[in-house]
């Protein structure tokens, strides 16, 4: 059994890597939210991520440039990038690559491991899963491999089945809404779209 307590996150080498193969490994991947001392720890294993491929992505925030919204997915990887969408509703995104090539992974369910009792299906889509962590645009730019509060482990367990698909709300990005970059454990129930 895992001690979450003792869980160190992912090397920055782990990021610092082209965005496919990092949204296909985070599957699996832990994330661990610690404190306050009125929250208890918080761990959750990620079941579905989007990849966003840069400026060349017409999906992207970073298709028109490193611009004030979008400079931090320009490196260094390794970060976190918070948004609001809809005006209310945050998501976080993983930035990858290296430093001056955009790149960046939405976290979008997780399962709940631990330290979320009394939620149901509580980390079900991007706004819940940032609403379930406590994370919001006061996490933009936190970086993931410092060890604070907030971050992604490995605990060793063995990469879980995967599935792709096209990504969730992009079909104003014409062909790039048709490509696969959708990545998913089939048939977990915490995963947000069938």
């Amino acid at each position: 059994m895992t001690d979450f307590g003792r869980l160190s996150p992912l090397p920055r080498a782990f990021y610092q890597r082209p965005t496919l193969p990092v949204a296909r490994e985070l599957l699996g991947k832990l994330l661990v939210r610690r404190g306050p001392d009125d929250r208890p720890l918080r761990v959750a294993r990620l079941v579905e991520v989007e990849a966003y491929l840069g400026e060349r992505d017409a999906a992207s925030h970073a298709r028109r440039g490193p611009t004030p919204r979008a400079a931090i997915m320009f490196g260094p990887p390794g970060f976190l990038y918070v948004y609001l969408i809809y005006g209310m509703h945050h998501c976080m995104n993983v930035v990858t690559e290296t430093d001056g090539v955009a790149g960046a992974v939405l976290l979008r369910a997780a399962e709940p491991l631990l330290g979320f009792d009394g939620m149901k299906r509580p980390l079900t889509g991007p706004g819940k899963l940032c609403a379930g962590l406590d994370i919001t645009r006061a996490n933009n730019g936190q970086d993931l491999v410092a060890g604070g509060d907030f971050f992604l482990a490995d605990d060793g367990s063995r990469p879980p089945k995967r599935a792709r698909s096209t990504r969730v709300g992009v079909e104003y990005a014409g062909a790039w809404a048709q490509r696969l970059l959708r990545f998913y454990v089939p048939g977990n129930p915490y995963v947000s779209r069938p």
